[in-house]
């Protein structure tokens, strides 16, 4: 796994997991997967980072991020 990820990546990796698992409910919550990745990426925003450390990452979104590069073409996967 990379060591840092961009807050575009974060972003692809939200809409892979909603497309996955599209919100359900009267709520519409988050499937687990976007909604670990959707409060780092929500203060990446109001911060100004444009990066964030894998090691700053709970493990339920560790583990969305790497399924989510996982499933990306080989080329791409490991940049």
């Amino acid at each position: 796994m990379k060591s840092s990820f961009s807050l575009a990546e974060l972003e692809a990796a939200i809409n892979y997991w909603r497309a996955r698992s599209p919100s359900a409910g009267e709520e519409l919550a988050l499937c687990p997967q976007a909604a670990a990745l959707a409060e780092p990426y929500a203060l990446m925003i109001l911060y100004g980072n444009s990066q964030i450390e894998v090691s700053q990452l709970e493990e339920a979104a560790r583990d969305a991020l790497l399924a989510w590069q996982n499933s990306l073409p080989s080329s791409s996967a490991h940049a």
